[in-house]
């Protein structure tokens, strides 16, 4: 064998191993944008480098996957519809109690489902992973909660809030696995 047709085994081998590279890369960011749609765009929009965003739900997953989360018992589930209900009847007479409350009780879903309870983002980021079509919804009703303490917030962006917390709280409370289809079916309702 001379030595251009070994330089030209070594180019093509190389070619080879970069085109699976690639394709491998190219079926990861598939994947992770699959699973996190919304999330790993606004991951994106705010890292502003698809490595940082990837290596960052990839180590959210791997978080995830060492904790016990775990379905509700259909008692649990009961419980958690009856306090939701009686948090809805609230929001005429008292709508920022009712926000308050829906938070306090997404909060007690969450805990009961074996999520940690540290800081809003961590909270935010572990129920990405199983969850990624309503963090946005988490995220939205806990800054209309926070405007609101403040006094910023007016009927409207309260009823939002609660409509938000809705979202959250139903997905929370479903053994099913929900999908992006799922709630544009449901916001057509």
């Amino acid at each position: 064998m001379n030595a251009v047709t070994l330089t030209l085994i070594i180019v093509a081998v190389a070619a080879i191993a970069f085109g699976v590279f690639m394709y491998i890369q190219k079926e990861r960011t598939r994947r992770l944008r699959g699973q996190f749609g919304p999330e790993y765009d606004r991951l994106l929009d705010d890292k502003g480098n698809q490595r940082k965003v990837e290596d960052e739900l990839l180590k959210r997953q791997k978080r995830i996957e060492k904790l016990h989360i775990r379905d509700l018992t259909q008692a649990e589930s009961d419980r958690f519809n009856s306090a939701w209900r009686s948090v809805q009847a609230k929001f005429v007479d008292a709508p920022s109690a009712a926000v308050a409350e829906a938070d306090r009780l997404v909060r007690d879903v969450m805990t009961a489902r074996g999520y940690p309870m540290s800081d809003f983002e961590q909270r935010a980021a572990d129920i990405s992973v199983d969850h990624p079509h309503v963090v946005q919804n988490y995220r939205a009703a806990r800054d209309i909660a926070a405007r609101d303490a403040g006094g910023k917030a007016s009927t409207e962006d309260l009823r939002q809030a609660m409509v938000h917390y809705r979202a959250l709280f139903e997905d929370l409370l479903s053994t099913a696995p929900i999908t992006a289809d799922n709630h544009i079916q449901e916001a057509r309702r």
